[in-house]
């Protein structure tokens, strides 16, 4: 049986099933699915840890052993989205063309659990620098990859909640992440004799170390994709691909699939990915608090262990609102509104700190800002849903967005200078403005797909009533 014959049999596979057993079958090829990219969870945190792990060495002494010096710590920051910037776009145009993301981010991981465990052997700031930049080159496959890879599975009204589950590791990320630095740099100080942050150095010896174990376990736990995955049977791999088929989706493989070079064209003439790439960028402006987290909690004048402790709950309750915000999102199959919502709770949060230095509301602002996290897993499942027909237009629109606005993850780190602090009202006032001008350019891409969609209302409505049809059910976006 020829190649092409196999794929035409495992398409019609499931063609013959009551509507019942369609469902039934469903039911447990989605559960089968959600065990496997349950791993994502814990491959997030890795991510989000080894990346964010500078964060907590600075309450260790980690400037005041480098001889850090004014944007310094800042520039080690945002350095490794130089990588993210270069490489996201061609890494998901591989991964397209390669269709093995079960091995792709695995790989990444592996690399960057290497070079994050290198980090701690960093005598001088154009080590730590070097480390930082190889360290977003190693990453940059990650992000898109995952967010690729979740939208050759899922149907558009389950990609909220998914992306918010498979993602809950980068908001658990911070609350694990601050657990597990203070037991390291408060249970390991004085181990080999070093002094100051370097006593912390199996901060980053034991996080690099366990990415790179829980890197070889995900190779064989991920899937790839719908046509190409082995753990599925006939009729299963039938229907993941059917599905999506009658969701609007573009096939994966097969006669008429484009290329990558293709996909890269066909995004980079749309303009909507430009729009929504610019405003990413200014959000991740105004969302660029969350690189001094724990600074942040540490002006409220506690110790470095009560201040990572104190992370954690607000991380917690992050966690909690992302999955009402997107399960609500999927139910309703909304975007813009709830992306707006958690912007105006996270601009509360900024008003707040912006106004007071007294402790109970800084940190009850600390809670409301938090809640940015449930509107970026909508918004993913907003561009994914919005460029959703062509497979290999999507793998390039999804890391040109996440790439390039990477800018704005860049120059986040400098509004937060010390000499600004502690009550940093200059840096909450840049990311009031910020994310004014985000949530403004949500509301105009909502109303202009709205009115894409009342186009396709009409343009169907004249075709039905030429040819007397039954409405037909046509492809839509969610708004």
């Amino acid at each position: 049986m020829s190649l092409a014959d196999e794929k035409l049999e495992t398409t019609d596979a499931s063609s013959g099933l009551s509507s019942h057993s369609r469902d039934d079958l469903e039911k447990r090829l989605v559960r089968k699915l959600d065990q496997r990219m349950s791993i994502i969870v814990l491959l997030y945190i890795m991510n989000n840890i080894d990346r964010g792990n500078i964060t907590s060495a600075r309450l260790a002494g980690f400037e005041e052993d480098l001889h850090l010096q004014g944007n310094q710590y800042a520039t080690l920051l945002s350095i490794i989205y130089v990588g993210f910037i270069i490489m996201q776009v061609p890494a998901n145009m591989f991964l397209h063309w390669l269709e093995r993301p079960a091995i792709l981010i695995p790989w990444s991981m592996v690399i960057w659990g290497i070079i994050s465990t290198l980090t701690g052997l960093t005598q001088n700031y154009t080590q730590a620098l070097l480390a930082r930049l190889l360290l977003g080159f190693a990453e940059a496959p990650f992000f898109p990859g995952i967010i690729f890879l979740i939208s050759g599975w899922y149907k558009r009204d389950e990609l909220a909640v998914r992306v918010t589950l498979v993602s809950f590791g980068s908001v658990l990320s911070t609350a694990f992440g601050s657990l597990f630095a203070s037991g390291v740099l408060t249970g390991m100080q004085g181990n080999l004799g070093q002094a100051g942050w370097r006593q912390d150095t199996w901060l980053f010896y034991l996080e690099g170390g366990i990415t790179i174990i829980v890197a070889i376990c995900a190779m064989f736990i991920l899937p790839s994709f719908p046509h190409n995955t082995k753990w599925l049977t006939p009729e299963e791999r039938s229907l993941a691909i059917s599905r999506l088929a009658d969701d609007g989706y573009g096939r994966m493989d097969g006669p008429g699939k484009r290329t990558s070079i293709q996909g890269l064209r066909d995004a980079l003439c749309d303009w909507k990915v430009w729009w929504f790439t610019i405003l990413l960028t200014i959000e991740r402006i105004a969302l660029s608090f969350g690189f001094y987290f724990p600074t942040l909690v540490a002006s409220m004048g506690y110790d470095m262990t009560v201040t990572l402790l104190l992370v954690v709950p607000p991380s917690v309750l992050a966690t909690i609102g992302a999955f009402v915000f997107s399960r609500y999102s999927d139910r309703t199959q909304k975007r813009a509104m709830f992306i707006l919502a958690s912007n105006a709770l996270t601009a509360v949060g900024f008003i707040i700190s912006f106004c007071t230095m007294n402790t109970a509301a800084r940190y009850t602002s600390l809670f409301l800002m938090t809640q940015n996290a449930g509107g970026q897993m909508v918004f993913w499942a907003w561009i994914k849903n919005t460029f959703v027909r062509e497979p290999a237009k999507r793998a390039v629109a999804i890391a040109v967005i996440s790439g390039l606005s990477s800018v704005g993850s860049i120059a986040g780190p400098f509004l937060w200078p010390l000499n600004w602090g502690p009550t940093y009202r200059y840096s909450y006032a840049i990311c009031i403005a910020t994310l004014g001008v985000a949530t403004a350019m949500i509301g105009v891409m909502h109303l202009h797909l709205k009115w894409v969609n009342a186009q396709i209302e009409r343009n169907e409505q004249d075709v039905k009533n030429i040819n007397d049809l039954p409405d037909p059910v046509g492809f839509r976006y969610l708004v």
